[in-house]
C-alpha cells in the first residue's frame, strides 16, 4: 500500500538508515586511521562527566550506606574477640604471677630446707580449721608421709606453728597466734629468754610476765631458744612491735609481730624432728652378760643332782654366789642336805 502523498517527507526510512550507516562506517574508517575524532570523545567526555557523577551517587550512597553497617558489625565482632581475649590474658597473667610468686617461695622453702640439718616435707595448705576462734590450717601431709603430733612447721622466713593432729592423709597445724599457742624464745640481741603466747584473731603475740626493768626494745628479733625440746634453736619467730611500762604494774605490756608468714603463704616446711620422750620397756631387749650366765647356769644346775643343785656356795665367775631366785628355789629339806653330806663320809658305788 502506498503512502499517501500528505505524509510523504524526505526519503524513506531504508534510505536514511544505509546513510547513517555509511556515515558511521566512514567515521570509523578516519577515526581508526586519521585519529581526527580523539579531540571530539575528550571533548563529549568533559561534558558529560558532571552528568556521570550526578547518575552514580545513588549507586555510591547504596555502597556506603552497606559499607558502614559491614563495618559495624566486623568492628563488634573484634571487639567482642579483642575482649575475651583480654579476659583470657588477664587469668593467664594471675596465673603467671601466682606461679612465680609460688616457685620463688618453694624455692626459699628449698633453701631453708638445706640450711636446717634435720630432715623435712614440704605441705600445702588445703584450708583453714572450721572453727573461727582458733587459729588452724590443714595441711595435705598426713602420718604416711612421717608427719606426726607436735612437730614443727616454718616457711622461708621462720616458724609458723606446729602439728597438732594427724590423719593418714592430712594434718591439723595450729598457727603461733592461736590463743591456746605459747613458744619459748630468745631476744637475739643480749640472749634474754621468755615465753611467747599467741592472742586468737588479733594475729600478734604477746610477752608475758617480763618484768617492767627487762632489757628489751621495739625493733628486738626474737628467735626460738630451744629449750622446749620441739622447735629447733635459732628461728626466727618475731619482732617486739610495741613495748608499754607502767610504774603502778609489775610486768611490761609486749605486743610482737610474727616473722613468719602465717596468712599469706600456701606451701610451709614439716620439720620431722623427734620428739623428746622417755623410754619405754622393751620386753624383747637383749640382757647383758652376767644375766646371760646367770640364766645359763640356773639351767645347767637343773639337770645336776638335787645335792649339787642345792649348794648354795656354788661360785659363777662373774655371777654373785647367792641370787634371790635361787634362794627361793632351795627348800628347808634341800637346805640340810649339805651339813650331812660334810659329815658323812661319801661311799664308794663300787
Amino acid at each position: 500500500m502506498d503512502t499517501p502523498p500528505l505524509f510523504k517527507q524526505g526519503a524513506s526510512a531504508r534510505a536514511r538508515a544505509g546513510f547513517f550507516a555509511m556515515i558511521a562506517v566512514l567515521m570509523l574508517v578516519v577515526d581508526s586511521r586519521m585519529h581526527t575524532l580523539t579531540m571530539v570523545r575528550q571533548a563529549m567526555g568533559t561534558m558529560l562527566y558532571p552528568l556521570q557523577v550526578v547518575a552514580l551517587v545513588p549507586r555510591d550512597a547504596a555502597y556506603k550506606v552497606g559499607d558502614y553497617f559491614n563495618s559495624i558489625a566486623t568492628l563488634q565482632k573484634e571487639n567482642d574477640a579483642l575482649r575475651r581475649q583480654q579476659t583470657l590474658n588477664a587469668q593467664l597473667l594471675q596465673q603467671e604471677r601466682q606461679i612465680a610468686v609460688e616457685n620463688a617461695q618453694l624455692r626459699n622453702l628449698l633453701n631453708m630446707q638445706q640450711r636446717i640439718p634435720s630432715k623435712s616435707i614440704v605441705g600445702e595448705i588445703l584450708y583453714d580449721a572450721r572453727d573461727p576462734f582458733t587459729r588452724k590450717i590443714i595441711l595435705n601431709r598426713g602420718s604416711q608421709q612421717g608427719v606426726a603430733s607436735g612437730q614443727p612447721v616454718i616457711d622461708d622466713v621462720g616458724i609458723v606453728g606446729q602439728v597438732t593432729r594427724v590423719f593418714p592423709f592430712t594434718s591439723e597445724v595450729t598457727l603461733l597466734t592461736d590463743k591456746d599457742q605459747a613458744i619459748p624464745v630468745q631476744v637475739l640481741r643480749n640472749g634474754l629468754r621468755s615465753v611467747a603466747y599467741g592472742r586468737g584473731q588479733s594475729g600478734v603475740l604477746d610477752l608475758r610476765f617480763m618484768a617492767a626493768n627487762a632489757d628489751i626494745q621495739k625493733g628486738d628479733a626474737l628467735v626460738t631458744s630451744g629449750i622446749d625440746g620441739v622447735y629447733p634453736p635459732g628461728l626466727a619467730v618475731a619482732s617486739v612491735l610495741q613495748v608499754e611500762t607502767k610504774s603502778t604494774d609489775a610486768f611490761a605490756h609486749i605486743v610482737c609481730l610474727p616473722a613468719a608468714g602465717v596468712d599469706r603463704h600456701k606451701q610451709l616446711l614439716i620439720l620431722l624432728v623427734e620428739q623428746n620422750q622417755a623410754p619405754r620397756p622393751d620386753p624383747d631387749v637383749s640382757v647383758d652378760k652376767s644375766d646371760k650366765l646367770l640364766k645359763r647356769r640356773l639351767r645347767d644346775s637343773s639337770k645336776e643332782t638335787p645335792a649339787e643343785a642345792a649348794v648354795p656356795g656354788a661360785a659363777v665367775p662373774g655371777v654373785p654366789a647367792v641370787t634371790p631366785a635361787a634362794t627361793a628355789a632351795v627348800t628347808p629339806a634341800t637346805a640340810a642336805a649339805p651339813a650331812k653330806a660334810a659329815s658323812q663320809p661319801v661311799k664308794s658305788t663300787r
